[in-house]
């Protein structure tokens, strides 16, 4: 009976290293599909978003089934209960690549993204890529060295989105309100996206070692 408990806990951490590979691939296709127009692509990452939520809902009654019926306490409790927020957390980082995708699917066939952030753009899909591919490796391995080193990449979005304001309330800018808007809104999905990550870290640090990490310490990090 205890080797099947054993084996539901495993089966959860695969399940949330598994949401982290569907959400690294609709991060990627979505900046793909923004940044070249691709409106099949587009759609491709709003259908497959049902296989983030499939997951949720697999980890969300395990989850529940294990807290009803052994009782998990220790490590065991932190293990099934950070499972369930990060699961949460995995599943809104789907949907903001979502959103980045209804974007494209929104200007297409014209750009969403104006020449004067492109590249600004495509780096901060490259930082989110990066996120949470350590976020796995950090739900895999339990380390929570790997995990505290995102906030160092989250810092990098936070300052790219900086970037994009500035050229965006610049005397420079003649792309108009509409793509502003548009471009404004891309910028928080990946800061959002960003920000995901760091409080799925900060929950294997918590599952870890028991202790939160909190503003402060992280600033310090």
């Amino acid at each position: 009976m205890r080797d099947a408990y054993h084996d539901e806990l495993k089966a959860l951490t695969g399940r949330l290293v598994e949401m982290t590979r569907l959400v690294r691939s609709a991060m990627s296709r979505a900046t793909t599909a923004l940044l070249d127009s691709d409106l099949p692509l587009a759609e491709s990452v709003i259908s497959r978003d049902k296989d983030v939520n499939t997951l949720l809902e697999e980890i969300e009654t395990t989850s529940f089934e294990l807290m009803a019926t052994q009782q998990p306490v220790a490590v065991d409790l932190r293990t099934v209960l950070t499972a369930l927020r990060i699961s949460n957390d995995l599943e809104r980082m789907g949907d903001l690549a979502v959103h980045i995708a209804k974007i494209t699917r929104m200007r297409h066939p014209d750009s969403a993204v104006p020449a004067e952030v492109r590249d600004t753009i495509l780096e901060m899909g490259q930082i989110a890529e990066r996120l949470v591919t350590k976020t796995g490796s950090c739900i895999l391995t339990q380390n929570a060295e790997l995990a505290q080193q995102l906030e160092d990449d989250d810092d990098q979005m936070d300052r790219l989105r900086r970037r994009l304001f500035r050229v965006l309330l610049s005397p420079d800018w003649t792309q108009g309100v509409e793509p502003a808007i548009d471009v404004t809104l891309i910028g928080r999905y990946y800061e959002r996206y960003a920000d995901h990550a760091v409080r799925i870290a900060r929950d294997v640090v918590y599952m870890v070692t028991g202790s939160r990490i909190t503003e402060n310490q992280a600033e310090g990090l």
